[in-house]
């Protein structure tokens, strides 16, 4: 089972799983519109939390909750993990066997790529995307693929988990970070150094030197960075749900991307209540 991540896994949770009643509310009018759930990180079905026994339901198995007003009409799972896949796929097959499922050991990258052509040649088709990734795996080359289909992109970005760490102090990044982030965030290695750092010029005894110094409020450039990143795939991107640990140091931006306005402020309406800084 999947170890529970502390209380914004149950919010992520109900974020979602109120956005696609809702989503699916608007989708039942229009009878022509086949409906597509896409989970590219379904993890077990299961969560249990640090030093308990109790066992929750995970997102995929809460979103196949969801009979009222219509379930999607296809619902696509990726899980890279092998007993993790094969645990979902026991538990929907016994569980929710009427379900039209598909659970897949791939990685999400290449099934983002997939979904993006299916829907390119399936425009009677709507899809609904979470994507919950493991640190930094989902490549910006993945995202600018959904640009101009009719999808819904719910994204955990690992602002403070992920990006932050990469990025030193001093700008002193390892080649291997700069090309974690270059393939994360879709810019270059001069454009990171340069969102993210400013030049500091110092008098020494042997004359000035210029050193590189992060930026103050570093995560929240960096999710005020990826919403703009989206915004230049989708027409809009929703306010960001801010995830905390309990020093409270910012760990994930939680924010959806569309390309419909209506979408966009339903989107905002189920993060508001949990939305802060």
């Amino acid at each position: 089972m999947n170890q529970f991540g502390g209380s914004w896994t149950e919010a992520k949770m109900e974020i979602i799983v109120s956005y696609a009643k809702a989503y699916l509310t608007i989708m039942n009018k229009q009878s022509w519109v086949k409906t597509l759930y896409f989970d590219g990180f379904a993890g077990s079905g299961l969560i249990v939390s640090d030093g308990s026994d109790e066992i929750k339901k995970g997102t995929a198995l809460r979103i196949l909750d969801i009979v009222t007003p219509k379930p999607f009409d296809i619902y696509y799972f990726v899980e890279l993990d092998s007993d993790y896949k094969e645990a979902l796929e026991h538990t929907i097959s016994t569980k929710y066997p009427q379900r039209n499922t598909h659970v897949v050991q791939e990685d999400c990258n290449q099934k983002i790529v997939s979904m993006a052509k299916f829907l390119n040649n399936n425009k009677n088709h709507r899809a609904l995307a979470f994507i919950d990734p493991y640190g930094m795996s989902v490549n910006w080359k993945s995202i600018e693929a959904l640009k101009n289909l009719g999808i819904d992109l719910w994204i955990l970005v690992p602002t403070g988990s992920g990006v932050n760490r990469l990025l030193k102090n001093d700008g002193n990044i390892r080649d291997a970070w700069i090309i974690r982030l270059e393939n994360f965030l879709g810019i270059s290695k001069e454009d990171i150094l340069k969102h993210f750092y400013k030049r500091q010029t110092t008098n020494t005894l042997f004359g000035e030197e210029t050193q590189l110094k992060k930026e103050q409020n570093i995560i929240l450039r960096i999710g005020e960075l990826y919403k703009k990143r989206l915004n230049e795939v989708f027409k809009y991107v929703s306010e960001s749900f801010i995830m905390r640990n309990s020093n409270n140091a910012i760990m994930y931006h939680f924010m959806m991307a569309t390309n419909n306005p209506n979408a966009l402020k339903i989107a905002n309406h189920v993060i508001k209540p949990k939305y802060k800084l």
